[in-house]
């Protein structure tokens, strides 16, 4: 597959201090993403169906909508200079409908591949990268056969929509199919073979639409489909870290990328390094780049999308990120006072939920296996046990 073409990606010149960058979405993502565009000097705006929302509380106005909402992206385009977003689920054709009013750096193919899993696997496929063997299925007929080309175990995955486990069945065998979806609630899906991989990683890239960096391979842990730990850089050996690189690089240019793309990999005891899923935008386990990078993965996409050139990242110190999510504001508030070395990060968050991710810590550190068991011993993480 060719890379995607110039023209959908919207490529701006240089921003200059005073110009403002429209976000779409307003969670943490967003606010990491305004305080890096603060701090070069731009305005930022959001749109947001909650009031006051995480990145309205650092940003310079609101307006409050929902994401889908086409006259409230109309109006967000035309007070600003450049459209971002922080989450995949968005409205690509009310993008593209605004693209008079303002640029759109990112472009909304990217958007497109990576909102719809078949779109996505085919894409990395088609650029000689390795993903899990996968089938598209639409019924329960289609689904038998790609079981009978597959095996179990497997996972039955909605084309669309999903995160953290969401719209996900796991099928370890054919008593599970008990709880696949009738025919006529079947909705568009994937099904993917299990993969014996050693462990999870990711890797971050950023670009300017020309001009693609990346940073380290990081090791991830999670727990109930939701990312716990993150540890800086991953210890793997030097073909493993290179191969990263490169299928990062690869996927970057055939984007065209501007701004940050996160790659969610598995890493197998043979070396090989298969991609999982991709994010067109700053990710949750980049967020350890923020204090032990020598720029991080905020900085990097605000500077791909202002057309300003990004340096090589440089990580300045092993780290260990914990995500901290509802039911761990309460003991790691507890115990703040008592670590200095922790680098907390609170997202701003009103509603404080079960599973809700509230905010993180970042511990920059000389031996990240110590790290983490200091983190586990608090016992603030312990319902993850």
């Amino acid at each position: 597959m060719p890379s995607l073409s110039e023209e959908t990606q919207g490529r701006v010149a240089r921003l200059m201090p005073g110009a403002t960058i429209g976000i779409v979405g307003g969670g943490q993502l967003g606010r990491m993403m305004a305080l890096s565009a603060k701090y070069m000097g731009f305005r930022v705006g959001v749109l947001d169906p909650t009031p006051d929302c995480p990145t309205a509380q650092v940003g310079d106005f609101q307006i409050v909508a929902a994401y889908d909402d086409k006259a409230a992206i109309r109006e967000l385009a035309e007070r600003s200079d450049v459209l971002t977003y922080e989450f995949e689920n968005v409205d690509a054709d009310a993008l593209d409908e605004v693209r008079g009013e303002t640029a759109v750096p990112q472009g909304t193919d990217l958007l497109r591949v990576t909102q719809n899993r078949i779109a996505e696997k085919t894409f990395i496929n088609e650029h000689g990268i390795e993903t899990a063997p996968w089938r598209a299925v639409n019924d329960r007929a289609s689904l038998d056969t790609a079981l009978e080309e597959i095996g179990y175990p497997a996972v039955l995955k909605t084309c669309e929509g999903g995160y953290d486990g969401h719209g996900q069945i796991v099928l370890h065998g054919p008593a599970d199919l008990e709880r696949v979806w009738a025919d006529d609630g079947f909705p568009p899906a994937i099904l993917e073979g299990f993969v014996d991989f050693a462990f999870e990683a990711s890797i971050l890239v950023s670009g300017d639409g020309e001009r693609y960096v990346t940073f380290p391979i990081v090791r991830n842990v999670h727990r109930n489909n939701i990312l716990h730990l993150t540890i800086a850089p991953a210890e793997v050996p030097q073909a493993v870290a290179d191969r990263a690189h490169e299928l990062a690089m690869t996927l970057a240019a055939g984007f065209r990328l501007a701004g940050t793309l996160a790659i969610e990999l598995f890493v197998t005891d043979e070396g090989r390094v298969i991609v999982n899923e991709l994010a067109p935008r700053p990710h949750n386990s980049g967020h350890y780049t923020i204090e032990a990078c020598s720029i991080d993965q905020f900085d990097a996409h605000i500077r791909g999308i202002a057309g300003l050139p990004i340096a090589e990242p440089k990580l300045l110190s092993p780290a260990v990120m914990a995500n901290v999510l509802g039911q761990h504001v309460e003991p790691t508030r507890a115990l703040v006072g008592e670590h200095p070395e922790w680098n907390v990060h609170d997202y701003g968050k009103a509603a404080v939920k079960h599973d809700r991710k509230m905010g993180h810590i970042t511990v920059l550190t000389d031996d990240t296996a110590a790290t983490v068991a200091a983190l586990e011993a608090t016992g603030c993480w312990d319902d993850l046990k």
